[in-house]
């Protein structure tokens, strides 16, 4: 009798522990997804000052930080930058242990609900790194960065338009703003995203 009662009790725990790890894999897939989604933003920059002198500082920022210049319209007032966008080192490596660890965890609920495969399942551990590879190769990619003047006036200064990857429009906020007088892209440190 005692048997059967600690069985139950087992399968039970089992039961509840095996939608949890199966949880925490999909968890994993979710957050791959969401680390190497593209965050391309347009926003709406002003400057006080003139774009004879705003677009060249901004050209020389972004050659500066790796950018290459691809497309120069005057007709359009646009200018196209492109770049080679690398994944962190430092998120490939702690999504590789999160994979590992939730890998082990299933094997270990897998191993106590088929005690026939011994300790085969542990063996899952082993697909850990394929979470970092995964992240790398999906995080790694070609990106553009365009500048378009929508106007320029003496008095107002001027008004451009620029597409880029929200992380890139916050350095030129954090980095040139102050520099240029730059503002209308403030709202993009206080997002939550």
């Amino acid at each position: 009798m005692s048997a059967i009662f600690t069985l139950g009790r087992m399968s039970q725990a089992l039961g509840s522990t095996l939608p949890l790890t199966l949880l925490l894999a999909i968890g994993l897939v979710f957050f791959l997804r969401a680390a190497s989604k593209d965050r391309t933003t347009v926003v709406e920059i002003r400057s006080s000052k003139p774009p004879l002198e705003v677009l060249p500082a901004m050209t020389e920022w972004l050659q500066g930080r790796g950018w290459v210049a691809e497309e120069t319209n005057p007709e359009r007032r646009l200018l196209r930058f492109r770049g080679q966008v690398g994944a962190s080192a430092a998120l490939a490596v702690l999504l590789s242990l999160l994979g590992a660890v939730g890998a082990a965890c299933l094997g270990l609920v897998l191993c106590q609900l088929l005690p026939a495969l011994a300790w085969w399942p542990l063996l899952l551990t082993a697909l850990g790194p394929l979470a970092g590879w995964i992240y790398r190769r999906r995080a790694a990619r070609a990106e553009t960065v365009e500048l378009r003047l929508i106007s320029h006036d003496q008095a107002t200064g001027s008004a451009l338009q620029m597409r880029a990857h929200r992380d890139e429009l916050i350095a030129l906020e954090q980095e040139m703003g102050p520099r240029l007088g730059l503002f209308g892209a403030g709202d993009l440190l206080q997002s939550p995203i």
